[in-house]
């Protein structure tokens, strides 16, 4: 009997060795998505009590850039030199990165295991290559040669008592290799390589996934956070405080740019000092 590829022993010891992995991937995508879960509800938290304000402050750079540019434009009409505004970048919310779904392993050969049976003889292998890859059974002519040639090969094999030759033949064309060499090792060794380089793949992305899920920035600032709220601070009164302190700038600000006749020295500080402050705040 020919010398199976893969051992019915060697086949469990690497199916252990890939559930154990498999195991340690599922941990390591929980650990992935309880910090997902975390992140996510403190995200929410942050969007509730900060999204209103950043929305209205936001709202209030966009007017302040149409009226800076309205006066930008008529200063330069009239022949004075004026910066042009730059548009204010809208603030953008936090987003949780997701992991992504996992691909089904490839399907296992049947039988789930090695399968090892008496290989068919010389003979036998000879006339399943005649029934498989008669030239009459071709759909077209460039098959109907394709099959001659192979036909001639499988004579040759067969006349030289080439046992190997005919397997390939067969196996090339599709044929079982339970039925061609008396073993599914074959198939259920590439199975083995194409699973374990897929599980292997999988560790890889979820790991990938959980170091940038730790580095986020929105994680270290819950981490500051939580910290804080733990030593009996309020961080986030504090964090809205400062975005209203900015909200009353801004209404006075534009108040006072709405209200600058566009031929004033005023104008032309006012218009300074908005793309400065738009130019650091840029940094």
């Amino acid at each position: 009997m020919r010398r199976p590829v893969l051992t019915r022993h060697e086949f469990e010891r690497r199916r252990q060795q890939m559930a154990d992995l498999q195991r340690y991937v599922a941990e390591q995508e929980q650990s992935f998505h309880l910090l997902h879960a975390a992140l996510q509800a403190f995200v929410d938290r942050y969007t509730a009590l900060l999204g209103p304000l950043y929305l209205e402050l936001d709202a209030l750079e966009s007017q302040l850039h149409a009226a800076s540019l309205y006066l930008a434009e008529a200063l330069r009409r009239n022949g004075l030199e004026a910066p042009l505004p730059t548009p204010p970048r809208a603030t953008a919310l936090p987003q949780v990165p997701r992991l992504p779904e996992s691909a089904p392993l490839p399907q296992q050969p049947e039988g789930g295991g090695v399968v090892e049976i008496e290989p068919p003889s010389l003979k036998q292998l000879y006339r399943r290559a005649a029934m498989r890859l008669h030239p009459d059974l071709a759909p077209n002519e460039s098959q109907r040669r394709q099959r001659e040639q192979a036909m001639m090969d499988a004579n040759r094999a067969y006349a030289e008592g080439n046992r190997f030759l005919l397997e390939r033949l067969l196996l090339d064309a599709g044929e079982d290799p339970l039925k061609v060499t008396g073993s599914n090792g074959d198939a259920v060794l590439e199975w083995l390589r194409r699973s374990e380089l897929a599980v292997q793949g999988r560790l890889r992305v979820v790991q990938a996934h959980l170091i940038s899920l730790q580095a986020h920035p929105m994680h270290q600032l819950m981490q500051a956070i939580e910290g804080a709220e733990g030593r009996g601070l309020a961080p986030f009164e504090i964090m809205q405080s400062r975005l209203r302190t900015q909200i009353s700038q801004r209404r006075q600000e534009l108040y006072i740019g709405q209200r600058l006749q566009p031929e004033s020295e005023l104008a032309v500080a006012f218009l300074t000092q908005r793309v400065e402050r738009l130019g650091a705040s840029a940094c």
